[in-house]
């Protein structure tokens, strides 16, 4: 018997394995290292038997377990990273399991993608004429974005960009204020050129386009339409263009509005906060990531279009007879970048099921609430200097030195506090100084994650200014 068919009679026995070893490392998230740097001896010879499922998973416990960080834990504050709902990993193993290319009217996985989306619409508060689907992030739900509105750009034309190419376009720009580096890598990807981004002046002390200067722009550009990108969220300090102001000025300037909400359109979930977002429903496109707030499995992410028919212009997987014709039979791989796409809704519809909008909402008020609190504890100490309002869940600030030694002490601070494991944040750079970012996003978060991770701060913040000192 080989040990694959060995394997397949003790299937059941290898999923309790998985399951106990699974289990063991969530419980132990508290206690995990938030994030620590860690050389792994690679073994880089494949065995030419193999050795089966259950000495594979011990293979890995004993190379790799202690590798493992709590980046889906309470205290990862670095990048905009969630957690895993315990509904979320239901729908991610059942994903594996069914193992579904989710695709065409003809399976259930079209339905829970259909379901999903409609769920999400609810929760965002987004019209139902929105088309949405899954893809694998932020970054290619904003390639699908900017695609989309580079087809229409083209139009505006007489160039069918998808179909013909970009020969003999040119001056084609993207607009925006603060834009993520996914919206460069995208540009980059489009044939666009990531350094022919048109960036428009913030307002005073804001990360915020300054409308004023938007309308003079496009106004020089004499009906040249354009992208812009407009921010739902910054990363460094989660600060929103005015939308409703932006909508306004479609009514007498053409150009296409992509909305990059990858973690902010979730204020769409508090009271208090979705009003940053008025006006996103006239958007032509919009990003919101599925693994930031949503708190499901990397990676997962939805685009929404009210323009199904660019979007089928660009995407189309036009030449393959057996996959039928895009405009008579709906598919969903002519309408994002992926022909094979892991049924990514599953983990979402699982834990929208299971917590509802009550829950989400309790989720984004927490965090929020938790980032105000940490925000205080840094105002409040002057080894720290909070550089912005903490407007939604994302706290950015610096050390309270002097300009010469800022950088220096900023770095020497981040690596002290992620060393300890007990939080893990970013470097930044915000306003022009050095600076550091802690987002909290992450369902399991508390109150006492937040003591902790400050005390842990204070001590490094002391132990470090102190050395300066005395230097």
């Amino acid at each position: 018997m080989t040990k694959l068919q060995d394997d397949l009679k003790h299937t059941d026995l290898l999923l309790q394995l998985t399951k106990e070893f699974s289990s063991k490392f969530l419980s132990s998230l508290d206690e995990l290292a938030a994030d620590k740097v860690t050389q792994v001896d690679m073994r880089p010879v494949m065995p030419e038997e193999g050795v089966g499922g259950a000495e594979a998973l011990e293979l890995f416990r004993q190379q790799y377990g202690d590798a493992l960080t709590a980046s889906a834990g309470p205290r990862y504050w670095g990048f905009v990273t969630g957690g895993v709902t315990p509904a979320a990993l239901m729908g991610d193993w059942l994903t594996a399991a069914v193992d579904l290319n989710a695709a065409d009217k003809g399976s259930a996985t079209f339905t829970i993608e259909t379901e999903t989306i409609a769920f999400l619409k609810q929760l965002f508060g987004l019209p139902e004429e929105f088309l949405g689907s899954f893809v694998t992030g932020a970054t290619m739900a904003n390639f699908t974005g900017l695609a989309m509105g580079r087809q229409w750009l083209g139009k505006q034309r007489g160039v069918d960009i998808g179909r013909d190419g970009m020969a003999g376009l040119q001056d084609l720009q993207v607009v925006s204020c603060v834009p993520h580096s996914s919206t460069a890598k995208s540009m980059s990807m489009l044939g666009l050129g990531r350094n022919n981004i048109v960036k428009i002046p913030a307002l005073p002390g804001r990360e915020s386009i300054d409308v004023a200067a938007l309308e003079s722009f496009l106004a020089s550009r004499e009906g040249q339409p354009v992208i812009f990108v407009a921010s739902a969220g910054t990363v460094n300090t989660v600060d929103f263009d005015d939308i409703a102001a932006v909508v306004e000025l479609k009514q007498r300037y053409p150009f296409w509005l992509h909305v990059d909400a990858a973690f902010g359109g979730f204020a769409a979930c508090s009271e208090e906060h979705r009003h940053l977002l008025n006006g996103w429903e006239h958007a032509d496109s919009i990003t919101i990531d599925a693994h930031k707030w949503l708190n499901v499995p990397y990676d997962s992410a939805m685009i929404f279009s009210r323009h199904p028919s660019l979007q089928v212009e660009v995407f189309q997987n036009a030449g393959a007879a057996y996959l039928g014709d895009p405009a008579a039979n709906f598919n969903f791989i002519n309408y994002g970048p992926e022909n094979s796409r892991r049924q990514r809704a599953l983990p979402a519809w699982f834990s929208l099921m299971a917590y509802g909008k009550e829950g989400y909402r309790q989720i984004v008020d927490n965090n929020v609430m938790l980032a105000r609190q940490l925000g205080e504890l840094i105002s409040g100490n002057p080894d720290f200097r909070l550089l912005s309002p903490v407007r939604l869940c994302v706290v950015c600030f610096t050390l309270n030195v002097t300009a010469d030694v800022q950088e220096t002490m900023v770095n020497q601070f981040l690596e002290a506090l992620n060393a300890t494991g007990v939080v893990c944040m970013t470097r930044t750079v915000y306003a022009g100084q050095p600076a550091i970012r802690a987002a909290l996003v992450n369902w399991r978060t508390t109150g006492d994650d937040v003591q902790i991770a400050y005390r842990a701060m204070k001590e490094i913040a002391d132990t470090i200014l102190n050395q300066h000192t005395y230097a």
